[in-house]
């Protein structure tokens, strides 16, 4: 069975930081681009951060430039991304997904990935 785990998140301070981690297995992660989607409360899906499949290229929603981080361990078939400075706006369900080989500096398509995880919530307060 293919899974997805997303886990990491949880309640912080605005200025804060978090880690997710996306855990992943059955299917060839390295295969694979990762991506980051949120979607807060009330909202559409939106494409956060993406990493190509050898980690070379990546992808940042302009309002996380500069706070978070995307990377990926291919030996552990796990993808993570730190939130730094941490702000209200930030706070949403993320997901992971694994999509198609990654090449541009394009957003990644939410109805182009293959497989997704749960979603786990980050909640900022003020």
């Amino acid at each position: 069975d293919v899974q997805l785990q997303a886990s990491g998140g949880g309640l912080v301070q605005a200025g804060g930081s978090l880690r997710l981690s996306c855990r992943t297995s059955g299917f060839t992660f390295d295969d694979y681009a990762i991506s980051w989607f949120r979607q807060a409360p009330g909202k559409g899906r939106e494409a956060v951060s993406c990493i190509s499949s050898t980690g070379a290229i990546t992808y940042y929603l302009n309002s996380v430039k500069g706070r978070f981080t995307i990377s990926r361990d291919n030996a552990k078939n796990t993808a993570y991304l730190q939130m730094n400075s941490l702000k209200p706006e930030d706070t949403a369900d993320y997901y992971c997904a694994a999509g198609p080989p990654y090449y541009s500096d394009d957003p990644p398509v939410s109805g182009e990935m293959v497989y997704w995880g749960r979603g786990t919530l980050v909640t900022v307060s003020s």
